[in-house]
């Protein structure tokens, strides 16, 4: 299996961290990395976490800016994309197919090929303009997956919550992390 990681410039770059963390662990999954300017920003705002760390969880880091990278072009066979977190910035560009950066060109492509695009959009609180943004990005083809947290499997820490979070991404493409506290129904 081959998937696209973008990490936009939103707060929760540590989404997209985990994913690779987690891609990492699991056989047969090649990864391709690409993160806009604010993501690589964010990394140092919001983790602990050096870029070299991150990249070297990839199995190939493209440049933001490189739009002759091999996943800009639909000849290029990948199983999907998924942009954690993805701004609105980079969801009002995928929505309106504006190619400016190889996260979008890579997510566009995605989408034109009939291919699995997840969105994890990170803003709170909302306004029209993005619940309208993420419904285009619906109609379109793209899944869109906020980072919500569940209860039911009774989180302790942040990473609980995280860990389900993008173990439950991984599921829209049949990757079991053997990290999900799955719901088995309520005992009566």
């Amino acid at each position: 299996m081959r998937l696209v990681i973008g990490i936009s410039g939103s707060s929760g770059v540590i989404y997209g961290i985990r994913l690779l963390e987690m891609l990492k662990e699991i056989e047969g999954v090649e990864t391709h990395l690409v993160m806009s300017s604010y993501a690589r920003l964010n990394i140092s705002i919001e983790t602990e976490h050096s870029l070299k760390y991150v990249e070297d969880l990839a199995d190939v880091v493209h440049s933001n800016k490189n739009q002759a990278a091999n996943i800009s072009s639909g000849s290029f066979k990948v199983d999907g994309m998924i942009v954690a977190p993805c701004s609105m910035k980079t969801l009002s560009a995928i929505v309106n197919s504006y190619s400016d950066s190889l996260i979008v060109r890579a997510a566009d492509v995605t989408l034109k090929e009939r291919r699995k695009l997840v969105l994890m959009p990170r803003e709170v609180p909302l306004h029209t303009g993005h619940c309208k943004l993420m419904y285009e990005a619906s109609q379109l083809g793209a899944i869109i997956a906020p980072p919500m947290p569940a209860f039911y499997n009774k989180p302790q820490t942040v990473d609980d919550i995280i860990n389900h979070s993008v173990s439950r991404m991984l599921d829209l493409f049949d990757i079991d992390t053997g990290t999900t506290k799955r719901w088995a129904g309520q005992k009566s």
